[in-house]
């Protein structure tokens, strides 16, 4: 999972060789390997968001799937996001039993996970940031926007978003380890651990919500204000309060969270000194709002589909043509059934 994990090391062996401590604190603090906290709240919160965005997401790509005619860059987007949330997710039963007890998959599941939790970690909030550029487009420059906004939604996403984040599992490659058999995370090498560590998570603050949550604030900032220009009529009402939600919700899910691992690099770079007090604390603060973040896949599909007018048109109609379907085949199998029995009478009759 996240870089931070290895920060605090909860094995017995702390040292190295040369009996040196290989870490950033002057005295490791003591932790249990797993406290109750970890073994129940972050399985039981994995477990939700795991059903919950499976649900939502295969709803999503189920009604694109529905969809006749072809599809907008509204849709487009609305696919990449669920397909990236939806991937996610599948990676949290895997990390709810690491939590709960410890890594059995073995080695090269330790690495396969790590590479798909973090392209479509990265993935889903960059595709964020393409649709406030799209919204930004659309609403802005709506007179001339059409050709940027298909250029954003068929080519630029490919290289913007799909590319650098399959460029950042480069490092889940190299270093996701689960040899000792109990735990998987990211082991680095000897002598360097802490700048390793420190790298990978300025890269994830930064790649993962600084440059996405400046690209969202600005697209959407901007949109408010033209919306708040003249007349305010019903539709421009709904656009700047739906606005002002996807804002909230990016950044009350990843705020505390990129909050809680800046702290730590700075503690990594021992700009911060350390006390065993604040490393439990930050410790349980960054295992809650990482948590809580993920909750992002499950709202994903509620904020940027199912608010949409269109894509609950196409719901219902999806689900019509679905309930159609069924009804058809069991009155099929009803007069299937009927007429083998006409059949069989007809034959006892003569």
């Amino acid at each position: 999972m996240a870089d931070y994990e290895v920060v605090f090391d909860f094995s017995d062996e702390n040292t190295s060789g040369s009996g040196e401590y290989e870490y950033y604190f002057p005295e490791p603090c003591v932790h249990r390997r797993r406290s109750d906290f970890q073994r129940i709240f972050l399985p039981t919160v994995f477990g939700i968001i795991f059903v919950l965005g499976v649900v939502g997401n295969v709803l999503v790509v189920a009604v694109m799937g529905y969809q006749k005619k072809s599809k907008n860059m509204t849709d487009k987007y609305r696919l990449h996001l669920s397909v990236a949330d939806l991937l996610f997710v599948l990676t949290l039963p895997f990390w709810a039993v690491d939590a709960a007890t410890s890594w059995y998959f073995g080695h090269f599941l330790c690495v396969a996970v790590h590479m798909i939790y973090t392209v479509n970690l990265y993935s889903s909030v960059l595709i964020l940031a393409f649709i406030s550029l799209d919204r930004y487009l659309a609403v802005v420059r709506a007179t001339n926007s059409q050709a940027p906004r298909r250029l954003l939604a068929e080519r630029i996403i490919y290289v913007g978003v799909w590319l650098p984040a399959v460029l950042l599992t480069v490092p889940d490659l190299m270093f996701a380890n689960a040899s000792d058999g109990r735990s998987c995370q990211r082991i680095y090498p000897d002598g360097s651990k802490s700048i390793w560590r420190a790298i990978f998570q300025f890269q994830h603050i930064f790649v993962g919500f600084v440059i996405p949550g400046l690209i969202i604030l600005t697209c959407y900032c901007i949109i408010i204000s033209k919306l708040s220009q003249g007349s305010k009529g019903q539709l421009k009402r709904r656009a700047l309060k739906t606005t002002v939600i996807l804002i909230i919700c990016f950044f009350s899910c990843w705020l505390p969270y990129c909050a809680g691992i800046f702290v730590d690099t700075l503690m990594l770079l021992n700009v911060i000194s350390h006390n065993c007090t604040l490393e439990e604390s930050l410790l349980t603060w960054i295992s809650i709002t990482e948590a809580l973040a993920y909750f992002h896949c499950c709202l994903n599909p509620i904020l940027y589909a199912f608010l949409g007018v269109k894509f609950k048109k196409s719901a219902r109609s999806a689900l019509g043509n679905s309930q159609g379907s069924s009804l058809k085949i069991l009155a099929k199998k009803k007069a299937s059934s009927v007429s083998t029995e006409s059949e069989s009478s007809s034959f006892q009759s003569s």
